[in-house]
């Protein structure tokens, strides 16, 4: 598994009944999640002291109850600052655990000794894009959502990184990517962070299951004859690391050559020792 472990500002302190207890910074959160099956005492303070909950409903959604918590603040990882806020789905803006592939494709573009182009699609509020532009990338972010892409800008600036070479874009990613392809542009990396089930714009479908690997295969249109790395993210029960690394070997490797690595991601649980598991990632390196 790969570990999220270089984090300073956030940590899983313990997990129980289908929740896990985190610290944003100088703020406590209980939050669900689905692989918490497990049922031990709740001992840390933290259960009692959070300053956020967010409690499911049975009907599906839910909602936060705030004891003290801002409606927004900042948390640091390296060099990067990304601010936060809790809003609808149980999120605050930020997935720590994807720091790990943060640090593994940061040193990818450092030591590449050329200029490399990086298109994030599904970028959200942009970890990656701030990680690989602080790495030195030219990166092209897309998310479909003006909000996220707004809020991700928000996160360059914070960071230092306003005049990066970034390009914002709030399009949908597969008509995204088949105008590129149109265009004739290419990229050196690709990293794409999907989500299980989402709409386009214009209320077009997305279902990881049904179209990731369709689309896989359109983007390998997109790598350059250097191709540097290829990132694919799965949250989507199911696709396990083995699936990730199937598309990737059938779709990727067969054209530019590469080696395939796939497993879970997670992150270490203070009061336990052990690994909560929080995803799974498909990696090509070339």
């Amino acid at each position: 598994m790969w570990i999220a472990d270089n984090w300073k500002e956030y940590e899983v302190i313990d997990t129980s009944d289908g929740e896990k207890l985190e610290r944003w910074g100088e703020y406590i959160l209980v939050r669900p999640d689905p692989q918490v099956i497990w049922n031990t005492p709740k001992k840390a303070e933290g259960w009692k002291k959070r300053n956020g909950h967010y409690h499911r409903s049975k009907k599906g959604g839910g909602e936060w109850e705030f004891f003290h918590l801002p409606k927004t603040w900042d948390i640091h990882y390296r060099e990067l600052t990304f601010h936060l806020q809790p809003f609808q789905f149980k999120h605050t803006g930020l997935f720590p655990e994807q720091a790990v592939n943060w640090d593994w494709f940061g040193e990818k573009i450092k030591h590449a000794d050329r200029q490399v182009k990086v298109l994030n699609l599904f970028a959200y509020t942009g970890g990656a894009t701030l990680a690989a532009a602080a790495a030195g990338a030219q990166v092209t972010h897309v998310d479909a959502s003006k909000g996220m892409v707004t809020w991700a800008k928000e996160n360059a600036a914070a960071s230092g990184l306003s005049s990066a070479p970034v390009r914002w874009l709030v399009d949908d990613c597969v008509k995204f990517v088949e105008r590129e392809i149109r265009r004739g542009n290419h990229y050196d990396a690709i990293i794409m962070d999907p989500p299980s089930y989402g709409r386009g714009p214009k209320g077009e479908i997305w279902k990881m299951e049904e179209n990731i690997h369709g689309f896989l295969q359109t983007c390998t249109h997109l790598l350059s004859n250097e191709p540097l790395f290829f990132l694919l993210n799965s949250y989507t029960t199911g696709l396990q690391p083995a699936v990730l690394s199937y598309l990737l070997n059938t779709e990727v490797v067969t054209r530019f050559g590469g080696k395939v690595m796939a497993d879970e991601i997670g992150l270490p649980v203070k009061e336990s020792g052990l690994v909560l598991p929080c995803g799974a990632a498909g990696r090509v390196e070339f």
